[in-house]
């Protein structure tokens, strides 16, 4: 433990230690990459073991740094039942990017690694697009609803190439995960939207229904996140310091409908209407929720 180090000097040395871990996994992340491409399914079979394992190894040890720099208090509810051989799609409310380390801290190897929907023009990112691909984030195609009106003859395509990227996972679990509501949580967000919602963002629930369209005769169940942090919302020198004393993250794992699976979000305007139902509900319970965490952990300091 690091605590008795002023909060900025741990904060560098956990920046250096998060750097130093993403280089060396990365550099082996890449090399594995080479296997990947071989027209061999043994090949195919290591990298993917190889790749997973590699991205455990990485939160691990992030984990490490986490714990070294301050032994956060974690209140955690709701984790039974969550199976290391099954796909979820994951969902959490959005307060700051240290969500996504949390989100990580917590679940890994009691799920497979987390991964995002991403757009295909992300692959070409430098260095991280390549990382993504060799992870095996899911990439997708979507067209806009301009680009469609000037090719009706695209509707659907958009659906059908992400539908084939995710095939891939059909003997494989993953675990996808999703903001619903599509960006952090500020005051300023909340009152421009004049959010119904106490604690929440307006949630968005276009990107939850492409997985469930692309993916969902193959996911196990939806995981609904909530997290509430007692101190108030931290950044992530804030996390990288050790400022971040408790964390209260309670889980929920759900059925997907059976309504809700085959249907097509864009062009279904019935199925449209009632998704979005369902999912304010599910915001409504949120919220509820984190009005009875705020209440039993209070603001701390």
């Amino acid at each position: 433990m690091l605590d008795f180090l002023p909060a900025p000097l741990r904060g560098v040395i956990a920046s250096l230690l998060l750097a130093l871990n993403t280089i060396l996994l990365c550099s082996f992340l890449f090399c594995v990459a080479l296997i990947k491409v071989l027209p061999f399914d043994f090949a195919r079979r290591a990298s993917l073991w190889l790749m997973s394992h590699t991205h455990e190894a990485w939160i691990s040890n992030n984990k490490g740094w986490m714990n070294l720099v301050r032994r956060t208090r974690w209140h955690l509810s709701g984790l039974q039942g969550l199976d290391y051989q099954h796909s979820y799609l994951i969902t959490s409310n959005h307060q700051s990017w240290v969500d996504i380390l949390v989100l990580q801290y917590v679940l890994n190897r009691r799920i497979q690694p987390l991964k995002f929907f991403l757009k295909q023009e992300l692959i070409w990112v430098p260095v991280i697009g390549l990382a993504w691909w060799a992870l095996g984030f899911p990439f997708m195609k979507r067209y806009s609803k301009a680009y469609l009106a000037k090719h009706p003859e695209k509707k659907g395509k958009d659906l059908e190439t992400t539908r084939k990227t995710c095939a891939k996972f059909r003997n494989n679990p993953v675990g996808i995960f999703n903001f619903v509501e599509g960006t952090r949580f500020t005051e300023g967000k909340h009152a421009q939207q004049q959010s119904p919602f106490k604690y929440l963002l307006k949630p968005k629930a276009g990107g939850i229904a492409f997985v469930l369209d692309a993916m969902g005769e193959q996911l196990e169940s939806i995981v609904n996140v909530t997290i509430h942090y007692p101190a108030g919302r931290p950044g992530f020198w804030d996390l990288l310091c050790g400022n971040v004393r408790d964390v209260v993250v309670h889980f929920e794992e759900l059925k997907i409908p059976q309504q809700f699976i085959g249907k097509n979000y864009d062009q279904d305007g019935e199925y449209r209407l009632q998704f979005q139902g369902w999912i304010n509900q599910l915001w409504l319970d949120k919220d509820a929720l984190l009005e009875q965490m705020h209440r039993e952990f209070p603001a701390r300091h």
